[in-house]
């Protein structure tokens, strides 16, 4: 039942996307422009998309150190290839527990701990890219930006305040864990009703909180924050460099205004393949820069092939990966139904 849920929700918010996106393009024109599209921009774009996965897959080793985990570059980046495609291709972030489940299978670490550091993964870019939508935000309503404004002054307020608000919970759970953990049930009122509940959800608190050691640790949380600001840059200058060659008139603000939103946007309850939340988040920060006839034409074109070009890079990567990683004897499905096991057992290893 709560699969069912968790599905539904996920297609509910990616068909409520799909529709604001389509809404917001010229289905004829943006073919047009899509059948024009240089295979130089292509190729430019999925070059960018080298560094981009480096940096991400890359800085989880340094979350993985202080909970006594070593695994080599190679192998860092072939379960990396096959989590990330597990994220993008499912819904409800359901792949997130898939890159965990390799390093549990090799004996290393238990479960709890190790979803602590996606857990870090996850909230500290969240804050980058809410930090980042708002001061692009605010760059872009300064600039007279009409229409969008209420739409993206919203979200960037929400999300700001959503994640400083996590950030200052885990900061405080830093510093007196225990307290902070016995505060949170108390407010939830959960010890009275659920006791059960409360206390496996007591013990993933204190994972989460063992996972965010790393960044109390300058030769932990240096390169992860540096290899961090690297991979959304490299991320936001890759947009900008499709944007360019696809005639799309839109500052390297603009770009990273784009990325950051359709960020905010995919950590809600995400669509399988992110469709729908991914063209919406970008059409929608375009129109802060753009025209509407722009928007509805090049726009949408830019939109789908970025998603497009994502899509198959992570996909294929992934799937080179899972041969490798796998032996060839496990498909995506055995892998994320056995992940999600181990995650609910919590020890499992």
């Amino acid at each position: 039942m709560k699969l069912f849920v968790k599905i539904f929700l996920s297609l509910l918010v990616g068909a409520l996307c799909l529709w604001l996106a389509i809404r917001r393009v010229n289905l004829l024109a943006t073919a047009s422009e899509l059948r024009h599209l240089p295979l130089s921009a292509i190729l430019v774009y999925a070059a960018t998309m080298v560094p981009t996965h480096l940096f991400r897959a890359w800085r989880w080793k340094y979350l993985l150190r202080p909970i006594g985990v070593s695994l080599s570059f190679g192998r860092l980046m072939i379960v990396s290839a096959v989590g990330f495609m597990a994220i993008l291709a499912l819904p409800f972030r359901l792949g997130e527990f898939v890159r965990p489940y390799y390093v549990v299978r090799s004996g290393q670490s238990r479960m709890s701990a190790l979803l602590g550091t996606v857990a870090v993964e996850r909230i500290v870019d969240g804050l980058v890219i809410s930090i980042l939508f708002f001061v692009t935000y605010l760059l872009a309503f300064r600039a007279g930006s009409s229409g969008y404004s209420s739409v993206l002054a919203g979200a960037a307020w929400l999300s700001l305040i959503g994640f400083l608000s996590l950030t200052i919970f885990l900061a405080c759970a830093l510093r007196w864990t225990e307290e902070t953990i016995r505060l949170a049930l108390t407010v939830s009122l959960l010890r009275h009703f659920a006791p059960a509940l409360a206390e496996r959800l007591a013990d993933k608190l204190r994972a989460l909180i063992h996972g965010f050691r790393a960044l109390r640790e300058p030769r932990n949380m240096i390169p992860f924050l540096a290899q961090t600001t690297l991979y959304w840059f490299s991320n936001g200058f890759g947009m900008w460099l499709l944007a360019r060659d696809m005639q799309l008139a839109i500052s390297l603000t603009g770009a990273f205004a784009a990325m950051a939103f359709t960020g905010v946007l995919i950590s809600l309850p995400n669509s399988p393949g992110l469709v729908g939340q991914f063209h919406a988040g970008v059409l929608i920060a375009l129109g802060a820069y753009l025209p509407a006839a722009t928007v509805s034409s090049f726009g949408g074109a830019y939109a789908v092939a970025l998603h497009g070009i994502q899509f198959v890079w992570y996909v294929g990567l992934g799937f080179l990966a899972l041969l490798a990683v796998g032996g060839g004897s496990h498909s995506l499905r055995a892998i994320v139904v056995e992940s999600k096991r181990a995650a609910e057992e919590g020890d499992a290893s």
